[in-house]
């Protein structure tokens, strides 16, 4: 059921959630979302949405959720598709864009709006700390 003046769009990304704030992953397919989710999941979050992701935008929050066919689902290249537990809606509190790779050690804040929803942004880190740093993120948030 849509709320009167809510903006809903199906987006081609994956979200996965942490106590219940999530992190909406976007790239080019084979860019990795499915991956970084998965690696996500294998850390205590729980999925959201894997490939497509729908977006609504109600009074000033983004929530993520996912299309009904896909729910429960992600794809694991070269195993196939698994369930998985689920997170069946969070509003967004980050953005990772895997198409853009971080060139800054400490980068500055970066926002990317989303429906009229301007939200923190974080680029691709290439290193094993990258998953854990986003989980660290959706705890506490970002400091300096």
């Amino acid at each position: 059921m849509t709320r009167p003046g809510a903006n809903t769009e199906i987006w081609h990304a994956s979200a996965v959630a942490l106590n219940g704030q999530s992190a909406l992953i976007l790239g080019a397919s084979g860019s990795g979302k499915s991956s970084l989710a998965l690696q996500l999941m294998a850390l205590g979050a729980q999925l959201v949405a894997d490939d497509r992701t729908c977006l609504t935008s109600f009074d000033g929050v983004l929530t993520a959720s996912a299309p009904a066919a896909i729910s429960g689902q992600i794809e694991a290249r070269g195993v196939g598709i698994l369930a998985a537990e689920t997170c069946r809606q969070a509003p967004v509190k980050l953005v990772i864009d895997l198409d853009s790779t971080e060139t800054e050690r400490l980068p500055p804040h970066r926002t990317k709006d989303i429906l009229g929803v301007a939200l923190p942004l974080v680029l691709n880190t290439p290193g094993p700390h990258f998953p854990a740093a986003v989980l660290l993120y959706l705890r506490g948030g970002r400091c300096a």
